[in-house]
């Protein structure tokens, strides 16, 4: 007799574990951690040194390398289309394969484990393993978003903040597993991300929205928490800039990163519980995981397929209606949200400031070389940068959402402000004094990291969800072709200029070294004036965009979705 309510008590734990692995607030965790791994790009200031010294590349060169991952990082049209014909995990699983082929095949070459690649073989590994984080974007931050549509701006800040402090979360690891071995870094980023995807691969799908009045309550838990990480890791960084760290030091600090990270797994599995508890049901059947025919249950404002037009007479009605756009935050089509006029000033805000800002990240660990600071410095600066980053993106997640909520204000013009900001650590850089480089990695990073967040909920807002997964892919296009000019063409040949006249002060050549360095602050001085005076007009540009969608934004953006929603409950009472 004693046996039964045993057996009860498991099936029930049984039934509630299956609830919780099913649900959304589970599936948003999976979706951090994966995130939290998204971010290798950011890493490139600390290993570049490693690729530039091991093959003998110079500025310019290296700068065509960084071109290559931002190029990568930032073209997911790709990624975009497969996910629209493709379920969650598939997707997951492309991006997992890429990256860990990507960023081995690099540590192969650093290591001279394999015989020293052309230039156009480590610009396509790169590629290939920046590309990835697309394919991570795309299964697990899209699918949130669907998930969660009335908290669009909220989400996209926690879930871009967990990318923003994956630099600085896999430095920690690094340090306690590898020690302080540059290369060994990228190994650590070829494995662990892939490891993250390939686990949680199940997890992360569209579902159908249950709307909650805690919601908003339950993302600010999880702020929280992500604010207490970042917090931990700043000091951490501090703190072994200054003391001698030993390996057991290194591995304490790391153990307690992966605990921060596991703790939304608490806060999700209790309000799994709440929501359990509430139904009063014992799941006998648990929830079905779609994994075939992820639309078969579509998030809030998002409509059924209706039956198929005959092929011939669809494209034909889809190409009469490129220029016959509808009212902003309607269901846009591809075509007609790639042509229209707030697409092309978004593309020019995004050139100029992701531009800008992928430049002087990519450019960072010679910035500190030009200046003087010992390696262990120019470390704290990624990561200085990384945790900025975060806040960034954080930032401008919740306190857009929050204002726009309370105030309409429009989200373009918290694009204008982060721009104006974004300006002036790039003059502190190129007017450095005693310190500045701190100050400009902290103001450089918070406003890079604001700007992602917002170009996504952006597009999402005016150019509707139908279409998301495609749309917020091409909208962070700019950003590769705007690195390419500036960091490329810009940036590296004014460096290398620089470093050329020294070696002529010298009575050298550019045979005479085995590395072509730049040492001084004129070094970055006239390559950062045009990064500050690019990234100006980037605002001013944004500035028109909010003339523009002035009047959508004192509207209620997000009625269609309570009411959608509340039909859907009304239909299933």
């Amino acid at each position: 007799m004693g046996e039964a309510p045993s057996v009860g008590r498991r099936c029930q734990l049984m039934s509630f574990a299956v609830h919780v692995i099913c649900g959304r607030w589970f599936s948003l965790f999976a979706s951090f951690l994966i995130m939290a791994g998204a971010g290798a790009t950011y890493l490139f200031g600390v290993y570049s040194k490693e690729i530039k010294a091991t093959l003998e590349y110079d500025q310019t060169t290296l700068n065509l390398l960084g071109f290559f991952k931002d190029l990568g990082a930032n073209v997911g049209v790709l990624s975009g289309l497969i996910a629209e014909v493709t379920p969650t995990w598939f997707v997951l699983l492309i991006g997992s394969a890429m990256n860990f082929a990507g960023y081995f095949m690099i540590w192969l070459a650093v290591t001279s484990k394999i015989s020293r690649p052309a230039i156009w073989q480590m610009c396509f590994y790169i590629c290939i393993g920046a590309n990835s984080q697309n394919f991570a974007n795309t299964g697990a931050l899209v699918t949130s978003v669907k998930n969660f549509p009335e908290s669009r701006g909220i989400m996209l800040g926690l879930l871009k903040g967990f990318t923003g402090l994956s630099g600085a979360i896999l430095t920690q690891i690094y340090l306690a597993v590898y020690g302080n071995d540059s290369k060994a870094l990228i190994l650590l980023i070829a494995w662990l991300p892939a490891a993250l995807s390939v686990v949680f691969v199940y997890t992360i799908r569209e579902m159908k929205v249950v709307r909650q009045t805690n919601e908003l309550k339950i993302f600010y838990q999880f702020l929280y928490v992500s604010i207490v990480l970042a917090l931990f890791i700043m000091v951490m960084t501090i703190v072994q800039k200054l003391v001698a760290f030993s390996q057991a030091a290194y591995a304490g600090s790391a153990t307690v990163v992966c605990a921060l990270l596991f703790l939304p797994l608490f806060i999700a599995i209790g309000e799994e519980f709440a929501l359990w508890s509430q139904n009063k049901q014992p799941l006998i059947n648990p929830p079905r995981i779609t994994i075939d025919k992820p639309t078969e249950v579509l998030p809030v404002g998002l409509k059924p397929e209706r039956e198929k037009q005959v092929g011939g007479s669809k494209m034909k009605s889809c190409l009469a209606n490129i220029f016959k756009k509808p009212e902003r935050g309607e269901d846009y089509t591809i075509l007609q949200a790639l042509l229209s006029t707030d697409m092309l000033i978004l593309f020019i805000a995004t050139l100029c400031g992701l531009g800008s800002s992928l430049t002087a990240v990519d450019n960072l660990g010679q910035i500190g070389e030009s200046l003087g600071y010992p390696t262990k410095t120019i470390k704290s600066f990624v990561s200085l940068l990384s945790i900025w980053n975060y806040f960034g993106r954080v930032f401008s997640g919740f306190v857009s959402e929050t204002l726009l909520a309370k105030y309409k204000f429009p989200r373009p013009l918290m694009m204008t402000i982060v721009l104006l900001l974004s300006c002036i650590g790039l003059l502190l850089i190129a007017f450095p004094f005693q310190g500045s480089v701190y100050v400009a990695s902290v103001i450089i990073g918070f406003s890079f990291g604001a700007q992602l967040p917002l170009l996504f909920a952006i597009i999402s807002e005016l150019f509707g969800l139908k279409y998301y997964s495609t749309l917020f892919n091409c909208g962070q296009l700019a950003s590769p072709l705007g690195s390419y000019i500036l960091n490329v063409k810009v940036t590296g040949p004014l460096y290398d200029r620089e470093a050329l006249r020294e070696l002529a002060k010298k009575g050298m050549t550019r045979s005479s070294v085995k590395e072509l360095t730049c040492i001084g602050a004129r070094c970055y001085r006239l390559a950062f004036l045009i990064l500050a005076s690019v990234t100006f007009f980037g605002a001013l540009s944004s500035l028109i965009l909010v003339v523009r969608t002035q009047e959508f934004y004192r509207g209620d953006i997000y009625k269609k979705f309570r009411d959608e929603a509340e039909e859907s409950e009304t239909k299933n009472s």
